[in-house]
């Protein structure tokens, strides 16, 4: 959770983002519709907020969707070029975006919602929130692989940060990592000359991708969107 304290005066849209109303550009839609009242007054763009100033909003959105879905191989997350088919192609959800990303040969968990709030909440590298994935290389893991990848490898001129990584077979373990680097497991395997075969995202902090088929979606909801919402501070 995000404990710093905030720096007086600051702009409208900010202040109300750290509020977790809403997001800064929803922040700004909110204003221009009139439903943003600072001291009394209806708040303009570019407005500053102090310190002991009263902030009203007459609407906010309170009920955001959260979904888990199992984005299967070869489709891309988004920005799909010519040749390529991309999430919001394929899936019967209108409004929603993913959060980050997997590329077009990894496949699994992605988190899709409408609710912008989150974003960096937990994506933000210094978050360290974890996520768990499967894999299977092409060759046998080194003897060594474990004990190395825990404590961190070079992936050309950054080392990554301590994992947990569970061997489950000749050719397959489970890892959990707490960053993201573009195409950071298969890197990770490139330090011991491995390439990846099968790449699959299990786990999102507590979110997993349970019994979901390639494809298939599910709400996210109860306690379980309690227990994923809260440590980001929502």
């Amino acid at each position: 959770m995000n404990t710093e304290k905030p720096q007086f005066p600051m702009r409208i849209n900010k202040y109300l983002a750290s509020q977790k109303y809403c997001t800064r550009r929803e922040a700004d839609k909110l204003i221009e519709k009139g439903l943003v009242v600072l001291n009394g007054r209806p708040a303009v763009l570019g407005d500053k907020v102090h310190e002991k100033d009263t902030v009203e909003v007459k609407w906010r959105q309170t009920k955001w969707r959260y979904f888990a879905y199992y984005k299967p191989r070869g489709i891309v997350t988004h920005s799909a070029q010519e040749d390529e088919e991309e999430i919001k192609e394929i899936l019967p959800i209108e409004g929603v975006f993913p959060l980050g990303r997997l590329d077009k040969d990894s496949y699994g968990l992605i988190i899709l919602t409408d609710d912008g709030r989150i974003t960096d909440a937990l994506l933000n590298p210094k978050r360290a929130h974890e996520k768990e994935y499967e894999v299977i290389t092409t060759e046998p893991l080194p003897s060594n692989f474990k004990a190395k990848m825990e404590r961190g490898v070079d992936i050309g001129g950054y080392v990554t940060k301590p994992c947990i990584v569970e061997v489950l077979g000749e050719r397959k373990f489970s890892i959990t990592i707490t960053e993201g680097k573009k195409h950071q497991i298969r890197r990770m395997c490139g330090f011991f000359g491995l390439a990846t075969s099968h790449l699959l995202r299990k786990r999102i902090m507590n979110i997993k991708l349970g019994g979901l088929k390639s494809g298939e979606y599910r709400s996210i909801e109860g306690t379980e969107l309690t227990d994923f919402l809260t440590p980001l501070g929502f």
